[in-house]
């Protein structure tokens, strides 16, 4: 195989373990409470600048602040979560999308007015200096090290998440609530917790995500817009709360990103479009996802 097309494999992959990571925490929330955080991006946003600032006044590094980052994120969705999803929780579907919606303006707004829009970066991190910040696979075949740590850190996290979820006492409740709150509440399970752990671990993946993408992006208030819209269509894509959904179809998404516009010959700024053209011809054929129940 062409040494470009392994590269773009490479990097395609990589890229949409991250992008995998951001769309699951938003999958949870939906999986949850049948809520889609039009916020989510900007919760992105915030672990980014929080890693860059702790770097910036501590030089400590992100791939040091990372569990800083994700208690921090914890703390923003469980906080949301009370404050303002709590609230409209049994109001009109319009009202729900407004009020996360319009939480995610105002979290881009105040960074901006903040910290400006300049676009910001964390100069020589950790993982840039390992190995000169990249690996030979051949001759011509290179990974970036922050971009592979990144991605075993969003591995890592899947699996634990999925351990949660699955083979534990919270996990089990999480999936109760989930499918029916009346019945879980008649069993003793509080929908209000189950809430805020809910979204508790949905922004620490985001948390999680954002510190290692501060090490090789760039951090900016609005940083997070193409990511969430990624995350929607991922989350679309994999099915509506369905966590291994959302691993199978970032990864889908990576790769097409990537490595699609290559096998065309077309120029990389159509990458979105084609993106988007994959998740219309899935939805037609499979209108609940590829791993959607509904």
């Amino acid at each position: 195989m062409d040494a470009t097309i392994v590269q773009a494999v490479l990097s395609g992959a990589l890229i949409g373990m991250i992008y995998a990571l951001i769309a699951a925490g938003l999958s949870l929330i939906f999986g949850l409470m049948e809520i889609v955080n039009f916020a989510h991006g900007e919760f992105l946003m915030l672990a980014m600048f929080s890693s860059f600032w702790m770097w910036e006044l501590w030089r400590l590094d992100p791939l040091a602040s990372l569990p800083i980052t994700a208690a921090l994120m914890f703390g923003v969705g469980v906080l949301t979560n009370r404050l303002l999803v709590m609230r409209v929780l049994n109001a009109p579907a319009l009202a729900q999308i407004f009020a996360t919606f319009g939480l995610g303006l105002f979290l881009r707004a105040s960074a901006q007015y903040l910290w400006t829009a300049d676009f910001r970066a964390i100069q020589d991190p950790f993982l840039s200096r390992v190995a000169g910040g990249r690996i030979a696979l051949g001759r011509d075949v290179f990974i970036g090290v922050p971009q592979l740590v990144a991605a075993v850190i969003a591995a890592v996290a899947f699996a634990l998440l999925g351990l949660l979820i699955r083979r534990t006492r919270l996990g089990l409740a999480l999936q109760a609530v989930a499918e029916d709150r009346s019945t879980a509440a008649l069993m003793g399970i509080p929908a209000g917790r189950m809430f805020d752990l809910g979204w508790g671990i949905a922004a620490a993946c985001v948390g999680i995500a954002g510190a290692v993408l501060a090490s090789f992006y760039y951090i900016y208030p609005s940083v997070g817009v193409t990511f969430a819209l990624l995350a929607y269509i991922i989350v679309a894509l994999g099915g509506f709360g369905s966590i291994t959904g959302a691993l199978i179809a970032g990864i889908m998404v990576g790769l097409v990103e990537i490595v699609a516009p290559l096998l065309l010959g077309i120029p990389p700024a159509y990458k979105y479009a084609l993106v988007f053209t994959l998740y219309l011809l899935v939805v037609l054929v499979r209108p609940q996802g590829l791993f959607g129940r509904y």
